[in-house]
């Protein structure tokens, strides 16, 4: 049995290529049917925040890889509630539905993967 992935993004979409490829990873693993899951985590909620103008600061949209995610089978989403608190992000207006976890929920999730990668 393959290990499992948790995918941790922590970075803006705005802030270099670490979103980017946080999200490449993923829809790699789950292309080929890797148990995995993402968390977005500190400036990376704001991967999910609606109606994102990326052209304004000459990036690429992240959106259409945000929205095919579950249709490459990486349906575990989970966001920080913390993050998106400090971040004024409410979790009934993010662009992909996520599991919102609090700390103790946070530590249990990254204690249930086999592996785990920041970016």
């Amino acid at each position: 049995m393959a290990k499992s992935l948790l995918i941790i993004s922590r970075q803006a979409p705005w802030n270099g290529p670490s979103a980017r490829e946080a999200l490449d990873i993923a829809l790699a693993g789950g292309a080929f049917d890797l148990p995995l899951g993402m968390l977005f985590l500190d400036d990376g909620v704001f991967q999910l925040a609606p109606n994102q103008q990326p052209a304004a600061v000459q990036h690429k949209n992240l959106a259409a890889n945000l929205q095919a995610l579950p249709m490459f089978g990486v349906e575990e989403l989970f966001a920080c509630n913390h993050s998106l608190t400090r971040r004024g992000l409410a979790a009934d207006s993010l662009a992909l539905p996520v599991q919102v976890l609090d700390d103790a929920a946070l530590t249990a999730l990254i204690a249930r993967f086999d592996q785990v990668v920041t970016l």
